[in-house]
């Protein structure tokens, strides 16, 4: 855990001497771009665990933007403080800790990391160390890789085609990535960001396995849950009207550039 909040306090340092924010003008190419539109209002929900759906529906939503359909138009990029922000945002969503709460009562049932113990004790350490799992990840893939990188770290959804096309379209996000230019790129930050947070892991889970065979397999883990989620996030708007959760269908060309 230490590790990962000296890494947050020295990038937020970094951040707030170094970034400005993002201005809506003109990609590198001189075209304009247009700011992504809200997705969804949570006003438009009044059913039951109105905070809950509200976090849910934001944590799917937050790292996702319509593709345009006006040719020659492109959302616009984010630089070093738009992704940190977006790191930041993600880290903090109240389902972020219900997940972690969840993983850590699942670890414990199981006995992982038995040098953690049981008890309540035993709990909030596996509770911390799996919170720490989501923050490293969420830093790894939501702001250093794609900094590094210049990449986008948002999912960009496809809105027409059938289902196969779009299916195809969510799956192959894990290996095809888009630039800061608005160019297809290798999803460099989608495996260097799995990697560092699997190495990374190994220094508070004592009792990880170890060795190249368990990595691995926790690696190919990691990445076929990562193309789940991005397949819920291209099929959230249809998913969302059919369980009558907050979502609202906004032309994304509609924002002003």
């Amino acid at each position: 855990m230490s590790v990962v909040h000296s890494m947050v306090a020295l990038v937020v340092v970094f951040i707030s001497s170094s970034s400005a924010p993002a201005q809506t003008t003109a990609t590198p190419s001189g075209s304009l771009c247009v700011d992504p539109a809200p997705l969804f209002e949570i006003s438009d929900y009044t059913g039951p665990l109105n905070k809950l759906v509200a976090s849910v529906a934001r944590r799917v939503e937050l790292k996702a933007v319509h593709t345009p359909s006006r040719q020659g138009k492109t959302i616009c990029s984010l630089d070093a403080h738009d992704k940190f922000v977006l790191f930041v945002q993600n880290t903090l969503e109240p389902v972020t800790f219900l997940g972690a709460a969840f993983n850590a009562g699942w670890s414990q049932a199981d006995n992982d990391d038995p040098q953690f113990g049981q008890g309540a004790a035993g709990y909030g350490k596996r509770f911390g160390a799996a919170l720490a799992d989501s923050t490293s990840s969420e830093f790894f893939g939501t702001f250093l890789y794609p900094f590094i990188f210049r990449q986008d770290p948002r999912y960009y959804r496809r809105r027409d085609g059938t289902t196969k096309q779009r299916l195809g379209h969510a799956l192959t996000h894990v290996v095809i990535a888009q630039s800061d230019a608005g160019k297809p790129m290798f999803n460099y930050s989608e495996w260097f960001a799995t990697a560092s947070s699997i190495s990374l892991h190994n220094l508070y889970h004592p009792g990880t396995e170890r060795g190249f065979g368990p990595a691995a397999n926790r690696f190919a883990v990691s990445i076929a849950s990562d193309m789940g989620f991005t397949v819920l996030r291209e099929f959230w708007p249809e998913l969302s009207r059919k369980l009558k959760l907050p979502f609202r269908q906004h032309p994304v060309d509609a924002s002003m550039p």
